[in-house]
């Protein structure tokens, strides 16, 4: 009797750490993929940060548009940095194991920043609505105190609206299985191993998905329905062109960053028969937008792309 107590206890008992596996049903041969991670994440690193310092030293660049892009780079090297430590020290060194108060904290930190991430390209979209179609107002409009604002409005509405899912990723009670097929903390990922009903979790996920970035993407295309709007009622096509060249480099990145997270959502209901395609998808999603945003600005934008030349020393001008 006793030792069937003692059993019963054993597997009623928290477990102390998870185990990540890595990218699922390619264990043998992940390590490859170190390097074209690697180098991923050095040139989101050295691009946002060439972009910070370009902004900084540049004074036609001190503007709203670049202050946001600025603020963008800063959230761009917070994610990678929050991910890509980890995934190398798998593929490296097979550092699998990390502390429970250490994946909730991850978890908590990708949400944030994913979210302030799409909060971002709100305040972008809105910069770019007002200087196309409010283009006398936008200095009283899209002042530095506005910049200042939106921003913390943002930092304050994903951190606290955050906060729940690792709590209640804590509260659910993993018992016996601690291997999780991923590479991060996912919160889905992370909840799956749970003894006990984790519905709770899966609704705040989806509550979060519908209300904050939903809101962010319908806010984005209401801004770029209403620029779209205005600039057809241009008189001049060169005019026309030029309004919408300015946000060509924006609209690029949030096709991309929101594309990828709808197919990340269809493809979570398949994870059982190609558990890969999500958790490849889950860790590009985190580690290209970062390198891919100052590239991007930089090839589109006349300012920028002078920056970066005289940042390298090129004596090249900018056409």
């Amino acid at each position: 009797m006793l030792q069937d107590l003692g059993h019963s206890n054993i597997s009623k008992s928290q477990v102390s750490e998870f185990i990540l596996m890595g990218f699922p049903g390619i264990h043998t041969w992940q390590h490859w993929l170190s390097l074209p991670l690697a180098l991923l994440y050095l040139l989101a690193l050295t691009a946002n940060i060439l972009i910070l310092i370009i902004i900084k030293q540049e004074a036609t660049l001190h503007q709203p548009m670049y202050y946001f892009l600025g603020i963008l780079a800063v959230v761009d090297m917070g994610l990678a940095t929050t991910i890509m430590p980890k995934i190398l020290a798998i593929l490296w060194f097979s550092a699998k194991a990390i502390g429970l108060p250490e994946c909730f904290a991850q978890m908590y930190v990708i949400h944030c920043f994913v979210l302030m991430e799409s909060g971002i390209f709100v305040c972008m979209a809105i910069d770019r609505y007002v200087a196309i179609c409010q283009p006398l107002r936008y200095p009283s409009i899209v002042t530095d105190s506005f910049v200042a604002k939106a921003t913390v409005f943002m930092a304050l509405r994903n951190s606290l609206a955050t906060i729940p899912v690792p709590v209640l990723a804590a509260e659910r009670h993993y018992c016996s299985k601690n291997q999780i097929e991923h590479c991060l903390c996912s919160n889905l990922g992370v909840t799956r191993l749970s003894c006990d009903d984790r519905t709770i979790n899966s609704i705040y996920q989806l509550f979060l998905a519908w209300t904050l970035m939903a809101s962010d993407l319908g806010l984005i295309f209401l801004s770029y329905a209403l620029i779209l709007h205005s600039v057809l009622k241009l008189n001049s096509a060169e005019a026309a062109s030029k309004a919408l060249s300015t946000c060509t480099s924006h609209l690029i990145l949030i096709l991309f960053f929101y594309t990828v997270i709808v197919v990340i959502s269809i493809t979570h209901s398949a994870t059982m028969t190609l558990p890969l395609i999500p958790v490849l998808l889950n860790v590009l999603h985190n580690v290209i937008p970062p390198a891919l945003n100052p590239i991007v600005y930089a090839f589109k934008n006349k300012e920028l792309r002078q920056g970066f030349y005289k940042a390298l020393k090129l004596n090249i001008k900018g056409n």
